[in-house]
């Protein structure tokens, strides 16, 4: 439940904080990044590790748009709708797991890292957090400078 928790969080936080961001300041950088660049990459990561968590590997087109998280030019709208597409079908998949799994192992990335299903729940709820909360930092500053 911990993951369904903390999509519900980036769900409010997001309506919230980035909603109604123009297109300049989604994509504005402010130190070494901007708002487009982490909602895309929240996205792209419950997608990515979702995939490793259901046993998969990700597909070439998984690691185009990984390749091109830090670009782009859409408005927040579309943004906002990527991420809330990749955390329905995280969420449906995360209902078909089976209590019984939650150690089996798992592996991350090219290099293959160990890890189980449980590990890997707990880093998606994690890692969507610290997203969600340099989003939230950045659409604040982003209101502010334009």
């Amino acid at each position: 439940m911990p993951v369904f928790f903390s999509f519900s969080l980036v769900r409010e936080d997001l309506a919230k904080h980035a909603a109604g961001l123009s297109r300049e300041q989604v994509w504005q950088t402010i130190g070494r990044t901007s708002v487009g660049f982490h909602l895309k990459h929240l996205a792209g990561s419950v997608d990515r590790l979702t995939t490793y968590l259901m046993g998969g590997q990700l597909s070439e087109e998984q690691l185009r748009n990984l390749r091109e998280e830090g670009h782009g030019s859409e408005e927040v709208q579309v943004l906002l709708e990527g991420v809330h597409r990749a955390l329905a079908d995280s969420e449906e998949k995360l209902r078909t797991l089976h209590p019984n799994s939650l150690y089996e192992e798992r592996t991350v990335g090219r290099k293959g890292l160990p890890t189980s299903v449980i590990g890997l729940i707990v880093h998606i709820a994690e890692h969507t957090q610290r997203h969600l909360g340099q989003a939230v930092t950045l659409s604040q500053l982003a209101r502010q400078k334009i």
